[in-house]
């Protein structure tokens, strides 16, 4: 069974109106220098040529609680940005104030923020560097630019939309939402552990990406303090599941890796990269509920991974 707080805290939700209570936002993208870190190292590590790689139109899954990442790419080059969430976390003072410190901190070519600032950012880096090898200073100039910028911040504010640099859809539920074809990366931090139509979710990626597109996730498989070990949520039945997730519109999808590679097998994508961050001990196969008796070594001890993968 799960820590009795963790169950009360869950049925606690069935409550109508009481979902708001345990709501605390998603984390992370408050932050602008958590944002500047994330975003410059997928872009970093989807550099697998000497001809540096900058996407003009990207999408991103699960923003949160700002867009803040989506705005780093924007600023190193990105003309177009696509901003997918399940439900609507941002809000438009928190986004101003975060584009204004990530200006100054490209302005700055600052280095990437590693893991004694942010032990909890994967993934890691082996040079936190500003990647001047990606953008040169006569690149970043032109990005940075004043009527660039002012146009980017007044979208930002309300004032302007001409320009179309931000695309905001929340909830987004059809993958019509973005033309098929159009986008040359999409990424997503810590999200896709949460997204419950996930089959949906990658088949929507599929039709986004150009050929020969990138994607770049970072997922996390852990049981996110719902268990008394990182991989005790697949203990659960579904039925003790349902309690502990209770009203909340989200949670946990509780999907191993095996379940996403299953999805880039479904929707010919080409894993490119593949890094596993992987934990022992947790519990056992004797100990999985019987959802989950096929998980492997694999999926059992795998707590987060990093795949980059290309459309095909």
């Amino acid at each position: 069974m799960p820590p009795f707080k963790v169950l009360l805290k869950g049925l606690a939700t069935f409550i109508p109106g009481t979902y708001r209570l345990f709501c605390k936002g998603t984390g992370g993208t408050i932050s602008a220098r958590y944002c500047y870190s994330v975003w410059l190292r997928h872009l970093i590590l989807a550099q697998n040529t000497d001809i540096p790689y900058i996407p003009k139109v990207v999408a991103e899954i699960g923003p949160g609680d700002s867009i803040g990442i989506g705005l780093a790419a924007l600023l190193s080059g990105a003309d177009k940005y696509f901003a997918l969430d399940a439900f609507k976390h941002i809000n438009s003072r928190r986004n101003i104030k975060i584009f204004d410190e990530l200006v100054e901190l490209f302005r700055k070519r600052e280095r990437i923020p590693d893991e004694r600032e942010c032990p909890n950012i994967y993934p890691t880096l082996k040079n936190y560097d500003f990647p001047y090898q990606i953008l040169s200073d006569e690149l970043l100039g032109g990005f940075l630019e004043p009527g660039r910028i002012d146009s980017i911040r007044s979208e930002l504010v309300g004032s302007n939309h001409s320009k179309g640099f931000i695309n905001y859809f929340a909830p987004w539920y059809n993958p019509a939402v973005i033309k098929e074809n159009s986008v040359d990366f999409i990424y997503s931090q810590f999200v896709l552990e949460h997204v419950d139509e996930l089959e949906l979710t990658y088949q929507a990626m599929r039709c986004w990406l150009k050929p020969q597109g990138l994607m770049s996730h970072m997922i996390d498989f852990r049981c996110h303090g719902t268990a008394l070990d990182y991989n005790g949520h697949w203990a659960f039945s579904d039925f003790v599941w349902r309690l502990v997730k209770g009203g909340r519109p989200f949670l946990l999808n509780r999907q191993p890796l095996s379940t996403h590679l299953s999805f880039f097998k479904k929707f010919n994508f080409m894993i490119v990269d593949l890094l596993k961050y992987q934990s022992e001990p947790g519990i056992d196969h004797q100990q999985l509920s019987a959802r989950f008796r096929n998980l492997d070594e694999q999926d059992l001890k795998t707590w987060g991974v990093f795949v980059r993968a290309q459309k095909v």
